[in-house]
């Protein structure tokens, strides 16, 4: 699904960029298949069973991935679809460290690991559903594994808490990027509805 909802982008952020791409007759076009796409996904890619949308249409298979939805703007944090999507991330994808696989592999002898990316993301959601104080304990954790000068790897063994992967990760540190202003942005709104009171 993952590949569908980056078309899905694609296409949104090319409509919003066709005057500069000098695109404009193109727009009718590509709103109608960013629309078909979106009907695809949300008619095909929620698994009402595993009470999330999931790896590929038909599959049960949880993907860290689909937290992405939320994260680009395909849909509200405060879709119920995307809050049940985060808790079944959240329950199925996170290790006894706090941090989140990608997905389960069918053979867990080739254990690739948890990604901080993964985990900045479940962060990122989190904060999109307004729940600061949570996405931020998410947050602190991945945190916990950059190095002595801040660099951050791609990922961490799940049996020994050791680096793994490309390091440092470019990815990793976009993610922490994104995530620690997406809560700073969750933090102030509940700054400004407690600063606001009652009516």
């Amino acid at each position: 699904m993952h590949s569908k909802l980056m078309c899905w982008v694609a296409l949104d952020r090319a409509i919003d960029l066709a005057p500069a791409l000098d695109a404009r007759d193109r727009v009718t076009d590509w709103q109608h298949i960013r629309d078909q796409i979106r009907d695809t996904i949300e008619n095909r890619g929620y698994n009402a069973q595993v009470g999330a949308f999931t790896q590929a249409f038909g599959s049960r298979r949880l993907d860290a991935s689909a937290l992405m939805l939320p994260l680009t703007g395909f849909l509200s944090g405060e879709d119920p679809r995307v809050r049940s999507t985060i808790e079944a991330i959240a329950g199925g994808l996170t290790d006894s460290r706090g941090l989140v696989r990608r997905y389960l592999k069918d053979d867990i002898d080739h254990d690739e690991g948890t990604f901080l990316l993964c985990t900045f993301w479940l962060a990122q959601a989190v904060a999109l559903t307004g729940q600061s104080a949570r996405a931020r304990q998410v947050f602190e954790t991945a945190l916990t594994y950059a190095n002595d000068v801040g660099l951050l790897p791609e990922e961490v063994d799940t049996r020994t808490g050791e680096a793994l992967g490309n390091f440092p990760q470019a990815f990793s540190h976009i993610g922490l990027i994104n995530a620690a202003h997406a809560i700073r942005d969750a933090e102030a709104a509940l700054e400004r509805q407690a600063g606001a009171g009652p009516a």
